[in-house]
């Protein structure tokens, strides 16, 4: 038998948690999720240590954690060049909601993932139940547009290179919910949920079957 795929998971412990998302529960349903799909994940209990200590480059990294709440960034040059090392191993990479907030002085991180929150230009309006709008595209063939409740980031920057899946609609225009980017030259095949605040999130069947394709779409 073979044996189980490997994903890393920057869970947001420690600096990497805020008062705002319950990152214990929503990286158990993502630990959930990748073991239905054939991984096996180890969850980082310290993320700079984990990074700094240039850890084996998994089959797929998970990124669900925060901005360092202590006003500061990844504070040693050995963490910096284990995530940029990560990044530029080719790995792929999935990410979610609030992770697009941090690594501010990486940008690998921006690159990698094909965009990321911009400090007073992007929000969101208050968490509640809203309708999103499925983008046709064969990861999304089958799926309709469904109803969540979660937080809708709104005004992300996102680079043109990446294609949408998932968007809502706020203050008259279209935003980017879920998007994927193409493997390149510098980094590997990437994937962007935006969605993800608590759990409840993941109660939305149409979502959980959005996060197995992605999956599936970055398994190597």
């Amino acid at each position: 038998m073979p044996a189980p795929l490997t994903a890393l998971v920057l869970n947001g412990v420690g600096r990497y948690a805020d008062p705002w998302h319950p990152f214990a529960e929503t990286t158990a349903q993502l630990v959930r999720l990748l073991e239905e799909e054939g991984f096996a994940s180890t969850v980082a209990t310290d993320v700079d240590s984990t990074l700094s200590s240039e850890p084996p480059a998994p089959d797929l990294l998970v990124v669900n954690l925060g901005l360092p709440r202590d006003g500061g960034e990844v504070p040693t040059a050995s963490a910096r060049d284990g995530l940029r090392r990560l990044l530029r191993s080719g790995t792929p990479l999935l990410a979610m909601h609030v992770s697009s907030t941090s690594f501010t002085e990486s940008p690998e991180w921006e690159e990698a993932l094909g965009g990321r929150w911009i400090r007073g230009v992007s929000m969101h309006p208050e968490q509640d139940e809203t309708r999103v709008q499925v983008v046709a595209d064969p990861i999304t063939v089958g799926i309709e547009d469904f109803t969540i409740n979660d937080e809708r980031y709104s005004h992300l920057r996102v680079a043109d290179a990446v294609r949408t899946l998932l968007t809502h609609d706020h203050d008259g225009s279209t935003h980017p919910l879920i998007w994927t980017r193409d493997e390149t030259a510098e980094y590997g095949r990437a994937a962007y949920d935006a969605l993800g605040h608590d759990a409840r999130s993941f109660e939305a069947p149409e979502h959980r079957e959005l996060l197995r394709r992605l999956i599936r779409w970055l398994r190597p």
